[in-house]
């Protein structure tokens, strides 16, 4: 590729993706009169991705690692247009919380302290499983609060949105 590729360079892919591509010209070769589907293929695959012995793996491992490289050094001289995350207005009113996220928010220090080496995503599954143990009658304040902020949410963008209109 050249300096000004205008050619998005193709996606590097992982250890386990080779393999499958190698299995499946194997299986082509062995059995060429076979179709399998993708679910059947797939089931296959990882029966015997997890059977191949770690010397093996390290073949598609180095294989990947090539395959980063080479997208890494594309990358490089690509020209193209780039993905650029839209940046968010910072005078823009923010989305409220769920009635989830109340939740969350208020039983969280109390899963930390029952707790404290958890992390903040098992601390996050523990709320959730609360929250669906919860009735619909414990659900119905935090329903309550978020719809209240999400009223006074929407007024707000909407005041937002046309003051920009405006220009001001």
């Amino acid at each position: 590729m050249g300096k000004d590729s205008k050619v998005r360079p193709k996606v590097n892919v992982s250890p386990y993706v080779h393999f499958m591509m190698d299995f499946r010209n194997q299986m082509r070769e062995q059995q060429p009169n076979i179709y399998y589907d993708f679910t059947e293929f797939s089931r296959k695959c990882s029966e015997k991705w997890k059977t191949i012995s770690k010397k093996e793996k390290k073949k598609y491992e180095a294989l990947a690692k090539r395959d980063k490289d080479r997208y890494q050094r594309e990358m490089r001289n690509y020209s193209g247009p780039r993905r650029e995350r839209r940046r968010r207005d910072a005078d823009a009113p923010r989305k409220p919380p769920s009635s989830f996220l109340l939740f969350s928010q208020d039983h969280f220090d109390e899963i930390k302290e029952q707790h404290p080496n958890w992390t903040v995503g098992q601390v996050a599954k523990a709320a959730g499983r609360m929250w669906a143990r919860c009735s619909e009658a414990d659900k119905i304040p935090y329903e309550e609060r978020a719809a209240v902020l999400r009223a006074k949410y929407l007024e707000e963008r909407e005041a937002y949105y046309h003051q920009c209109q405006r220009g001001e």
